[in-house]
């Protein structure tokens, strides 16, 4: 695909993963992904409390709570349940993935991420490089091309 192209489809993806992301309940932050494969997302999910558990991500001195599940876990767990295949997918997450979930990028056979904004602790992005997943930062999605 050119380049101009898949650089529209990257910005259109990630906005999509942002407006996904708003329907988190967590207040701290909002983090959505959505996975894409052969143009088709297979896909999607955001920062939230386990199925069953109370809707409330913070504790009461405002702390997220352990078990709140990323969005990209949600994302890739809804696959692994699913028929579908991370192989050679692209994950579009609007906040760099953390270590735990960098971990989990890499076993799903995930080879491209798409990241709007960095988490503070980019040790999560180190290691993907490492395993070679392709990493683009993408700033600015409301770009016109």
């Amino acid at each position: 695909m050119k380049k101009e192209k898949q650089l529209k489809y990257d910005r259109a993806y990630l906005r999509m993963a942002k407006e996904w992301g708003k329907l988190s309940s967590c207040k701290r932050k909002q983090v959505g992904a959505i996975i894409v494969k052969n143009r088709m997302i297979i896909s999607d999910g955001y920062n939230g409390t386990p199925t069953g558990f109370e809707n409330f991500c913070e504790d009461e001195e405002g702390y997220t709570k352990w078990y709140v599940l990323h969005a990209e876990a949600n994302a890739i767990l809804k696959v692994a349940s699913s028929t579908q295949s991370c192989q050679g997918a692209t994950l579009y997450i609007t906040l760099s993935p953390c270590r735990e979930c960098s971990k989990l990028i890499h076993q799903s056979g995930i080879k491209r991420v798409v990241y709007q904004i960095g988490y503070k602790d980019d040790s999560g992005l180190k290691f993907l490089k490492k395993a070679g997943v392709e990493i683009e930062h993408m700033t600015e999605i409301n770009a016109a091309i």
